[in-house]
Order: C-alpha cells, then structure tokens, then sequence
C-alpha cells in the first residue's frame, strides 16, 4: 500500500497547476501503486520502449525493470512522498518526487531517503515515462513506520 503525505509544488506561474501537470501526477501517483502491487501491464503501457531506470545498484531499460518488478527482485513496498513538482517543456515533463522508499531488495527490507526524478514524454496526448532515477538525499528518513 502506497502512502502519501505529499504538498503538491506542481504550480503554473499564477499558482495553479495546469492540466498537463495535474496529468502527470496523477500518473506517477499510480505508478507508485503500480509498481507496489507489482502490476507489470500497467507498468509496460507507461514505460517507453527506450525508457531508462537508474537506481543505486544498476542502470537498465523497460524489459529489465518490468523482470524486476515482476519477480520481486525489488520490491516499491511503500512510497511516502513528501513533496512533487512538474515542469512541462513542450512535449516533455519533468518531475521530481521527494520520497522515503521502503522496498524489499534482493529480499533485504531497506528505506531510503530519494529524490525522484520522472521524465515523461507526450506523444499523440499520452503520457509516456522515459527516465526514472533515484538519487539518494543526504536527509535522515521522516517515515515513521
């Protein structure tokens, strides 16, 4: 289950979020679920052909990180998000997420504290992911549980 405790930093300049902005988010907000009940269709329709996945371990493309998810190799347990933003330039949105992840990886329970970077590409008006990193912050971790 996906808990979040997020304020929301995707604004337009007249402190509203725009449509597209509000797009992405709700799409990254069910990635996080979709990855924690390891739905790999879901997954597969939002994840570009070319997408890239960067974690602290390795770097891959869409077919290892749907391997991955699906057998449990790393397993989105819970995201607490603590905060997103979303630049959209053109036809491409940035977003960031401000995240403790607790996961299960390689059947060890870790949290970590990251900066989640979301790249995501519209083509033909869908949202497509093509990036996804995971930089790890330097904070302590706020989840509680």
């Amino acid at each position: 289950m996906i808990l979040t405790n997020q304020q929301s930093l995707a604004q337009s300049k007249y402190g509203v979020a725009d449509d597209a902005q509000r797009q992405v988010i709700k799409l990254s907000k069910d990635k996080w679920g979709w990855m924690s009940e390891k739905k790999v269709d879901q997954l597969s329709e939002l994840f570009d052909d070319k997408a890239v996945f960067v974690h602290m371990g390795g770097t891959w493309g869409k077919e290892r990180e749907l391997e991955v998810i699906q057998t449990g190799e790393i397993w989105y347990k819970k995201a607490e998000l603590y905060s997103i933003s979303v630049n959209v330039i053109g036809n491409t949105a940035i977003l960031l997420n401000d995240i403790d992840l607790q996961a299960v990886v390689s059947g060890n329970q870790v949290v970590n504290p990251f900066m989640v970077t979301e790249v995501y590409i519209n083509e033909n008006g869908k949202w497509k992911m093509g990036s996804l990193t995971f930089s790890r912050l330097l904070r302590p971790i706020k989840m509680t549980d």
